[in-house]
């Protein structure tokens, strides 16, 4: 391919399809990867707090992220460890959760720069050497500690947990790491056919090509934009040295996009996986329940015991040694409407509710491991999946909005003194949100898929 204009030519072509193809196909991917990667994070980072390891940032919610940022990365003495890494972990899950929430995943947000950025937040902390060998990367080490620590707390269920998180994070950050140096591989080729078109093409056969040259001419056509000396020295080589023909004829392979095939008719059943990854996810909640509950109980304690006379605590044992059921307790409870946007008062029967919340915890325990649920959710027909993932999700967003509202009265309700007993339940809420977040999305995507596939038959085409 000895004619440079041609070379061009094709491989404008080839990017153009390529740019679609990364667009449609693998940013979805990678948004997938990175909403997996904070799930997981999030999971190991709420279990620190709880066990106290680390020491919350009181700050974290108020912490506004406006662009993409890795958090600090220094030294610090060893007696510092559950402060620092305390505030560290908090600043490095407000960039996951304004990457996986906030950030657009499109081309033009992830050129070069950014992903050098965002490879330096993957790389924050090495899960994918996480106990074998993590070299001098000071927070992986600290993060190593701590995770030990945690599991020399934790019982069977959170040693599980911790477990499955720190192997997803691992596949998690290979995945990421594959599809970023797609997009960077499209960015590196996109770059060198700008300098082609902005700088060599116009050169009059004989001049010395050169870097400096180079950027002097691309600044001139693409003033503020930057320049990347090392691409440019790659298009020396490729389009002036005797191998460089040979080099263009193996990139230009590389970026062309294989000749589509009809795609198979899919089986009716595949859509359901849509609808039990949504329920997997909301069997996750059963875990957050196993935390929530017992802080329930004892903001419940603090809070009746402050009120109960002595006699009132002598009748409720004699009422427990005769077996009588106890005394519903009623709660004045306040929260905001989410689609209305008003504030609501509710009289909460909060010894109902806690009934509830085991009741519910039981049922999503039953979908949390995939191997005792998949085969029999597999055997349900879809309106029966459908039915059973919009009634949890509902019933998920209510308990969710009480729970909050509970979380709110508790620490209102104590006296001053009695507020450092009062057991706060946000990052559990926070869990909760997540998991309801990745359940509705699921469902949106199995909707997506009925709906296009009812279109395509309505038109007579077969996908």
């Amino acid at each position: 391919m000895a004619d440079l204009a041609e070379y061009r030519k094709k491989m404008a072509e080839a990017l153009n399809a390529r740019a679609i193809w990364l667009e449609r196909e693998e940013m979805p991917k990678l948004k997938e990867g990175f909403r997996t990667f904070h799930t997981s994070f999030y999971s190991i980072y709420s279990l620190l707090l709880k066990r106290k390891i680390i020491r919350e940032d009181p700050y974290k919610s108020e912490a506004k992220v406006a662009n993409i940022e890795v958090p600090e990365t220094g030294t610090f003495p060893e007696n510092e460890r559950a402060d620092r890494m305390g505030l560290r972990l908090a600043a490095f899950d407000n960039q996951l959760d304004f990457i996986v929430n906030f950030y657009q995943f499109s081309l033009d947000n992830f050129g070069l720069d950014k992903i050098r950025r965002i490879l330096g937040l993957i790389k924050y902390i090495d899960w994918v050497r996480f106990l074998a060998d993590a070299g001098a990367n000071v927070n992986t080490n600290s993060m190593v500690e701590l995770v030990n620590q945690a599991r020399t707390q934790a019982d069977q269920l959170s040693m599980n947990i911790i477990g499955e998180n720190l192997g997803n994070l691992s596949k998690s950050t290979g995945t990421i790491m594959a599809l970023l140096k797609e997009i960077s591989d499209y960015h590196r080729e996109a770059f060198k056919a700008e300098i082609r078109e902005a700088a060599t093409a116009s050169m009059p056969p004989g001049t010395p090509v050169q870097v400096p040259l180079i950027k002097k001419k691309y600044a001139a056509a693409a003033p503020g934009k930057p320049f990347y000396a090392e691409l440019a020295e790659e298009v020396i080589r490729e389009d002036y040295t005797k191998e460089g023909e040979a080099t263009r004829e193996k990139i230009l392979k590389q970026f062309s996009m294989p000749t589509e095939k009809p795609k198979a008719v899919k089986p009716q059943a595949s859509y359901k996986s849509f609808l039990i990854e949504g329920l997997f996810a909301m069997g996750s909640i059963s875990t957050v329940f196993s935390e929530i509950i017992p802080k329930l109980d004892e903001n419940e304690e603090v809070l009746e015991n402050k009120h109960k006379s002595f006699f009132q605590k002598i009748r409720e044992i004699l009422d427990q040694m005769l077996n009588k059921a106890p005394e519903a307790q009623i709660y004045n409870i306040e929260y905001v409407d989410p689609v209305k946007q008003v504030q609501i008062k509710e009289k909460l029967n909060f010894t109902a509710f806690r009934t509830e919340l085991d009741r519910k915890a039981k049922v999503l325990f039953n979908v949390s491991t995939k191997g005792m649920a998949v085969s029999k959710l597999e055997g349900m027909e879809e309106a029966q999946l459908l039915g059973l993932l919009e009634k949890n999700i509902r019933d998920i967003q209510t308990m969710h909005k009480l729970l909050g509202a509970l979380d709110e009265y508790f620490k209102a309700a104590v006296d001053k003194e009695d507020r450092s007993k009062i057991k706060g339940i946000k990052p559990e809420l926070g869990a909760m949100k997540n998991a309801l977040v990745k359940a509705n999305q699921k469902r949106y995507e199995y909707n997506a898929q009925k709906e296009e596939a009812e279109q395509f038959k309505k038109l007579g085409i077969t996908t």
